[in-house]
């Protein structure tokens, strides 16, 4: 799952202004894909994400550079975004910032991005009823990424957005360990 469990105010604040900016354009879906592209970036290029946080790189010189690197590739929005972040000195923060407006556009779209631990594999039909079963319960479009973990023994962990949902064995198994640990005579 993409979601940041706690997002930096200050990057919500960068994340809705430009989402609401994206909604007057009709582009915010575009956007979003250009942020999550240059979040890839930044993640996996170390070289790029120095060049962006290195304070002994002028604002100018970093400008100068994104201008090279984004005009023509990216919206003008985006880029002019870019710029602004980089005027403010937060381009450190673009990845909070791509991970706040997935939040936010998920929200606006009505998707909610649920995390199902399981014991083995689902099959696509398995996957597919965990998928409609959460959505009619949240009654929103629900996207599910599996993950196994074969410690669970069994069941299913469910997690949405701050919500755990525990159906694990493992966590039953416990639970039953509990009571009767508390009901056994002293």
């Amino acid at each position: 799952m993409h979601k940041d469990t706690q997002q930096s105010p200050l990057a919500m604040a960068y994340a809705e202004a430009l989402l609401q900016l994206a909604n007057e354009s009709n582009i915010a879906a575009s956007v979003g894909e250009e942020l999550g592209g240059l979040r890839q970036i930044i993640e996996t290029d170390k070289l790029f994400a120095q060049l962006l946080a290195d304070p002994a790189i002028s604002t100018e010189e970093r400008g100068q550079l994104l201008h090279r690197v984004f005009d023509g590739r990216a919206s003008a929005l985006m880029s002019h975004f870019l710029g602004l972040v980089n005027v403010k000195g937060r381009l450190v923060l673009l990845p909070a910032i791509a991970g706040a407006y997935d939040d936010l556009l998920d929200q606006q779209q009505g998707i909610v991005e649920v995390d199902a631990t399981v014991a083995q594999g689902l099959g696509d039909d398995q996957l597919e009823a965990v998928r409609r079963k959460v959505g009619e319960v949240l009654k929103r479009e629900a996207v599910v990424h599996q993950h196994v973990d074969p410690a669970i023994i069994g069941g299913l962990v469910l997690r949405v957005q701050d919500q755990l949902i525990d159906g694990s064995v493992r966590s039953q198994l416990a639970a039953m360990r509990r009571q009767l640990m508390d009901a056994r005579p002293v």
